[in-house]
Order: structure tokens, then C-alpha cells, then sequence
């Protein structure tokens, strides 16, 4: 790992995500919603919100995975980040998270929940540092990794792009 991505990841406490790249939960409110009170989807309460710090290089990506909730993304520093969504109807986008607003980049990015997406660093040689916001509060009961072969056969016409950013 590249010194300057180990100072960063170490300064933050953050530790290997499943999906790719780096994590440090920030926030989970104290509050807390009882799984009566939200969608039978959840298999029990949640807390209002959580947040996290992600950090992904150009050497790795976030895999397709989907979550109950939606997750908006907020840039912070380093390279602008794609984030690759395919919605449960099959229509695919690539956004471009970051802070050049005469390139259409977006400083925040909402992924609605359901969709399936994943991220890569638009620079190589190069990380991205991203916050994302989750409410209701994540859980990883919530999480969701694609296989390659089941997308696939979900959405054969995005085969090149699941294919380029799944792990099996």
C-alpha cells in the first residue's frame, strides 16, 4: 500500500471494507427505529442514521453490492470517484463524485436503496477519500455482494461493466 494511502488510513482508524477499499464508521446516532416501524425488509430495529469514511485507490474498487437504505456519497480529497449504478429496472449510470463542477462532477451523490453499485477511482495512480450516509442506519444484514454470475444473468447487457467490477 502506497505510504501516503497508510497515513491516511492509519490517522482515521480505518480498516480493510469487504466490498474494496478502506472504511472507518463515524457516526451511528443514538436513536433508534423499531423494525415495526420501517419496512418488513429489515430483519429488526435500526438506529436513525450511521456514517462512514471510505477510502479507495486506483489499484482496487468497490465491488457491485446493494444495500435497503439509500447511501449518499459526499467527496472530500484525492482523485473524483465513479460510482457505478444499475437501478432494479436495469438502467445503468456512471456518475462522477468530486468537486470540478464545470466537468458535472457532484459533490454528494444519492444511490436510492435497491440499486446494485460499486466505485473506482477516476485517476490512476491516485485515491479518493468519500464519506457516505446511510439512513436508516446501516447494518451489514443489510449488505448485499453481487456475484458476478447472478448480475449477469440479471442484467446480461451490462455484462462487460459487472463483469470489470465484481470479484467472482
Amino acid at each position: 500500500m502506497d505510504k501516503g494511502i497508510e497515513v491516511i488510513a492509519s490517522k482515521l482508524e480505518m480498516k480493510p471494507h469487504p466490498e474494496g477499499g478502506f472504511y472507518k464508521e463515524t457516526y451511528r446516532s443514538i436513536g433508534v427505529i423499531p423494525q415495526e416501524s420501517i419496512s418488513e425488509n429489515f430483519s429488526g430495529d435500526r438506529n436513525y442514521c450511521t456514517a462512514i469514511y471510505f477510502l479507495l485507490t486506483s489499484e482496487n474498487f468497490s465491488a457491485f453490492h446493494r444495500i435497503k437504505q439509500d447511501e449518499i456519497w459526499h467527496f472530500y480529497d484525492g482523485s473524483p470517484l465513479y460510482v457505478h449504478v444499475i437501478t432494479p429496472k436495469g438502467k445503468y449510470t456512471r456518475y462522477v463524485v468530486g468537486i470540478d463542477l464545470n466537468q458535472g462532477e457532484l459533490p454528494q451523490l444519492v444511490v436510492p436503496d435497491g440499486c446494485w453499485f460499486a466505485s473506482s477511482v477516476k485517476n490512476p495512480g491516485a485515491h479518493s477519500l468519500v464519506g457516505c450516509t446511510v439512513a436508516p442506519g446501516f447494518d451489514f444484514e443489510d449488505f448485499e455482494l453481487a456475484s458476478r454470475g447472478d448480475l449477469i444473468q440479471e442484467f446480461p447487457e451490462h455484462k462487460e461493466i459487472i463483469s470489470k467490477y465484481t470479484r467472482g
